[in-house]
């Protein structure tokens, strides 16, 4: 009997890139007890897995809490190429070989966030947005789709000591993305070879939509209730690609409370109108902070996120403005440390209005009229 409760601890260990338990992967091959000690068999998914120590870590402490266990033999080895193969389309389900799972009948809510310009704090708002709703127990996917000034894996603290971001696990042909503060993540960043980190990533339209169509296709996210994608700033070959692609994505446009930002913002809206998005809500950012002394400091004047939501809502469906984050020194610290304020001061006023923002966001759910759903008939 204690070998069964050692195998049905093992099992049920979480691999912490898929977020499965090994023994739904078909990674735990033996399990055996004599005595105290317990012996198991592991197989990793690849050679070099970098979860490999957390992993073994985590099935030793499973096993010893089976109970009447003073000792683990673990035995670690890789997957053959037909298991590989069989976990693959195990992972990939019903949906066939690099097709896109996150089509307009699907269950994840695909949110692309935009700006008509650039400095308006978008990625930092996109980065906190997502740890604040997978703090809310959501399971939440972030492609940074802003191939030429990628910032997500410094912001969601996924860049090591030499300076590089972690390069993504591959199970033959599926990417399976690092996970940081609960949000599962994809960056260009993650693929540059050794010396590159500070390269220029030089690219023109084609390539970029195949790199945005890759992330689509070739990353396993998994089951995710959001899908968010940090967009460069503008109208440009992305998010023309991304409107091609997603054609039922939602979008949420940040904009600063100064005129000559909120003017342009209004654009990326409208363009993501035309390709049939939807704009569920304007953020402002970077609008007054409250001094000591009680003295507000609007240093980018006010009114620009009401502005951008009434012109947006004019012939079409009302747009909010979902909140203002204020000017927070906690905000960019996180940024640069990689610690989302979210996570490091969540009682700074920052933190506070994105996660009423994200409370918002995971309130305003999709419908099911029109849609297919994977429901079979027996």
């Amino acid at each position: 009997m204690t070998a069964q409760w050692v195998r049905r601890a093992v099992d049920a260990v979480i691999d912490p890139e898929l977020r499965v338990p090994l023994g739904e992967l078909g990674m735990v091959r033996d399990v055996s007890v004599e005595g105290t000690t317990a012996h198991v068999h592991i197989v990793l998914t690849i050679v070099g897995c970098p979860a490999a120590d957390r992993i073994a870590a985590d099935v030793t402490s499973a096993a010893m809490s089976a109970g009447g266990i003073d000792d683990v033999a673990l035995e670690v080895g890789v997957m053959t190429p037909e298991e590989r193969r069989a976990l693959t389309e195990r992972l990939r389900g019903d949906r066939a070989h690099r097709q896109m799972p996150f089509t307009a009948d699907a269950l994840t809510r695909v949110i692309a966030v935009t700006s008509g310009k650039g400095g308006v704090g978008k990625s930092t708002v996109t980065a906190n947005l997502a740890v604040a709703l997978a703090a809310r127990g959501l399971r939440v996917g972030l492609i940074d789709a802003d191939v030429h000034g990628f910032s997500i894996p410094g912001l969601l603290g996924l860049i090591g000591e030499d300076g590089r971001a972690p390069s993504p696990t591959r199970i033959d042909d599926l990417i399976v993305p690092p996970v940081a503060h609960g949000v599962k993540t994809i960056s260009i960043g993650m693929f540059l070879r050794e010396g590159e980190e500070r390269a220029a990533v030089a690219w023109r339209g084609p390539m970029l939509h195949r790199t945005v169509q890759q992330f689509l296709t070739d990353v396993h996210f998994g089951d995710l209730d959001i899908l968010l994608l940090d967009m460069p700033p503008g109208t440009g070959d992305v998010a023309i690609s991304v409107g091609q692609l997603l054609p039922h994505a939602e979008v949420l446009v940040v904009t600063t409370p100064q005129a000559a930002a909120s003017d342009i913002a209004v654009r990326s809206g409208l363009v993501a109108r035309q390709t049939g998005q939807t704009v569920r809500g304007v953020i402002e950012n970077m609008s007054a902070m409250t001094l000591p002394d009680g003295t507000p400091l609007d240093l980018f004047g006010s009114g620009g996120g009401a502005q951008v939501a009434a012109e947006l809502s004019q012939d079409a469906d009302a747009v909010p403005l979902l909140g203002s984050i204020p000017l927070s020194p906690g905000l960019r610290a996180g940024g640069d440390t990689g610690t989302p304020v979210v996570v490091s001061a969540p009682e700074d006023p920052a933190a506070q209005a994105i996660a009423g923002i994200a409370a918002a966001v995971a309130d305003a759910r999709r419908g099911l009229a029109g849609r297919r759903l994977p429901v079979a008939l027996r």
